[in-house]
């Protein structure tokens, strides 16, 4: 198991737990402060196939379903899996997804009408999933 810091940096580099830490140059976001656990798995047919990754399940976000499995472009092995595409590249697709839905490809019902029909409730469920999965650092 992984876990997703997020925090309101951009630019993501390990540090020297593994973690993936953004640089300070984006503004705070609603996610800022969880440490969201995240578990990848690796099939025998990895690199050819993308590892499947899943938060908890009821993980609250438009494009994780219920199961908790994230709905990511690049973890679609019809569409946009290449073989090249590194573990830190999944990880910062997801912090990415995180901060930016995508509603042309919704996971969950009720995470995505929240974000298309009420952006404020949307923000504020978000927070409170922060507070959820507290940092550690």
């Amino acid at each position: 198991m992984a876990n997703v810091h997020h925090s309101y940096k951009n630019r993501t580099k390990p540090n020297r737990t593994g973690r993936l830490n953004r640089e300070p140059d984006h503004e705070p976001t609603d996610w800022e402060g969880g440490f969201y656990p995240i578990t990848i798995h690796f099939s025998e047919d990895y690199p050819s196939k993308p590892p499947k990754c899943k938060f908890p399940q009821s993980f609250f976000h438009p494009n994780v379903y219920p199961s908790g499995t994230v709905c990511l472009s690049i973890l679609n092995e019809d569409s946009g899996w290449r073989p090249a595409i590194t573990v830190k590249q999944i990880l910062v697709g997801i912090q990415d997804l995180l901060d930016q839905p995508n509603p042309a490809d919704p996971a969950q019902t009720e995470g995505y009408h929240l974000f298309i029909q009420d952006v404020e409730e949307y923000k504020k469920r978000v927070r409170q999933q922060a507070k959820n999965y507290p940092s550690l650092v």
